[in-house]
């Protein structure tokens, strides 16, 4: 069984409610085991014992809350280990154009420098699901959809 794990910061439960949609479409693929945590409660030793590795956060000055790039720092004593991991990476933010790209691209730049697997996606958010606010129609969909398919892609690659 893959195992798949969703980490998240989130100050207004936004980011939060996000990671709770990830999760609601990770658990329609059989063979995945999801655990969903706040960052300040996973330790990057804790990154290996997952087979994909989901991270979410809101958007501070067009980049990652300092609490989940402090996770990404600590990792950097496993470089190397995280390689063939499935990744994905989604964000909130108060406004359009408020940098949710630009923090789903700095969350994938460390994963891809791991040798992790990102799978982007064709239709809708092409890096990773991003929400104005709290978490509307549109961005439950892109959710569940990210949940899903790093989720398939896990049991393929390790279930």
């Amino acid at each position: 069984m893959a195992k798949m794990l969703i980490c998240y910061y989130s100050r207004t439960q936004h980011t939060q409610h996000m990671a709770e949609a990830i999760e609601q479409g990770a658990a329609e693929v059989e063979g995945v085991e999801v655990t969903v945590l706040p960052v300040a409660k996973v330790s990057a030793r804790d990154l290996l014992e997952y087979d994909a590795i989901v991270m979410g956060s809101p958007t501070y000055y067009g980049s990652m809350a300092a609490e989940l790039k402090q996770l990404i720092d600590e990792s950097v004593a496993l470089h190397g280990q995280l390689k063939g991991k499935v990744g994905g990476a989604f964000s909130s933010s108060a406004n359009i154009a408020g940098g949710n790209e630009t923090t789903i691209m700095d969350i994938l730049k460390a994963m891809l420098i791991h040798g992790m697997i990102v799978q982007g996606m064709p239709t809708g958010d092409h890096y990773g699901p991003v929400a104005i606010d709290d978490v509307d129609h549109r961005a439950r969909t892109q959710c569940t959809n990210l949940g899903q398919t790093v989720a398939e892609l896990a049991v393929r690659l390790h279930g």
